[in-house]
């Protein structure tokens, strides 16, 4: 158990710093667009692009970390990562910007093989608490990340951030390399085609996988189409920017760190991962469909925090639930297959926001978004709850 907590603790630092980076460039992103004169749709093809490199890799990374580790996985995109910054920091054009998203988009499709390797060193019992873990370095990445990226382009210039973020990213592959053993036995390796997306039929014809299969797409999806909405709606009724949007994102990674880090464990003892993924897809259904109802800066924030709350139940019980269901040999593959359906729902998300924020007017793409995550919500409650009690037992 020691040795598995140390094990836990070098994947949390090694997630973390990598969501440092990814977090720093989150609130200035939409400004960076418009200052190449890109206006909404130019701002939702970045968003769009990123998540559609993402899923293209997690359909690879996945499948390959089986094969060959996850270590490699995890390091060769630390390194992607660092160049996709750089360039985002040099941009001189919106071209430029484009491919800087391209590369990142790509590299954070390691997520598979964190969660992978999280799978590998956890028993069953104790894996959705494991998935907990890496939940909270995402809920400190978007602390400290936005706080960091805002402070720096008002201090330091425009620059700054995308510097920051490769230099972490350069820290984090020299202190992996030195502390990251690898967490896949040889006997459990197994060689598939690496980009084959049969996977992801193969999971969702699966029975017993199938409900988490939609549950990974349709979130994804609503979520995704939120948080493009949102900052067109807060800049339009509330008069926000990049500030405003910074410490939003430090609220509500504050909750998920708060939630994922400490709470979480303790709830999903008592209740069951599947009875917080349903409670926390309904959570953000209810959360998403109100946002355009809030007249003020204190009513907006007043419903981001149950959103918070909701998600960061959700994100590691789907997880958990994921790797439960999953052989042994085929843990990368099948995380993978969840990633990479995630990955689609975050790239079609934008896309479908923005074309109802334009065609139908903000209060509708709000409720569009909350009833799509009503029906995850429904998806969720398919889930058979003997696979959870027989790998608890």
């Amino acid at each position: 158990m020691p040795a598995t907590r140390s094990r836990l603790g070098v994947i949390f630092l090694t997630v973390l710093i990598d969501l440092i980076g990814f977090g720093i460039i989150m609130p200035i992103l939409p400004m960076y667009a418009q200052r190449f004169g890109a206006q909404g749709i130019g701002y939702g093809a970045l968003v769009f692009v990123f998540s559609a490199m993402q899923f293209l890799a997690t359909a690879l990374l996945g499948r390959l970390s089986d094969r060959i580790g996850r270590r490699p996985i995890l390091l060769t995109t630390m390194l992607f990562n660092a160049a996709g910054y750089v360039l985002f920091a040099f941009a001189p054009s919106y071209a430029v910007l484009f491919l800087a998203r391209v590369i990142s988009g790509f590299a954070s499709g390691n997520i598979s093989a964190a969660q992978a390797y999280v799978a590998d060193i956890t028993p069953p019992a104790e894996r959705a608490r494991g998935m907990g873990t890496i939940g909270a370095a995402f809920g400190i990445g978007f602390v400290l990340g936005p706080m960091i990226g805002g402070l720096a382009d008002h201090y330091l210039g425009h620059v700054a951030p995308g510097l920051i973020a490769a230099g972490l990213s350069l820290i984090n592959f020299l202190s992996a390399s030195a502390i990251l053993r690898e967490s896949l036995a040889t006997e459990h390796r197994t060689a598939r085609p690496l980009l084959d997306f049969g996977h992801m039929g193969a999971a969702l014809g699966r029975e017993q996988l199938r409900p988490l299969m939609l549950v990974w797409l349709i979130a994804p999806f609503a979520f995704a189409g939120y948080t493009v909405a949102l900052p067109l709606h807060a800049t339009a009724a509330l008069g926000w920017g990049a500030k405003e949007l910074g410490w939003l994102f430090v609220v509500i990674g504050t909750i998920a760190a708060a939630v994922q880090g400490f709470l979480f464990g303790r709830i999903e003892r008592r209740s069951g991962a599947r009875a917080l993924l349903v409670v926390g897809l309904f959570g953000m259904a209810v959360s998403i469909a109100a946002v355009p109802y809030a007249a003020t800066s204190l009513q907006l924030y007043a419903w981001t925090v149950p959103l918070a709350f909701a998600n960061s139940l959700f994100a590691p019980a789907a997880s958990g639930l994921v790797s439960i269901y999953a052989d042994p040999t085929e843990q990368g593959t099948i995380l993978g297959a969840a990633q990479a359906f995630a990955a689609l729902g975050r790239s079609l998300g934008p896309l479908a926001a923005g074309w109802a924020y334009d065609g139908l007017g903000q209060r509708s793409t709000f409720l569009l978004a909350g009833v799509v995550m009503l029906l995850g919500g429904v998806a969720s409650m398919w889930l058979p709850q003997r696979v959870e009690a027989e790998a608890v037992r």
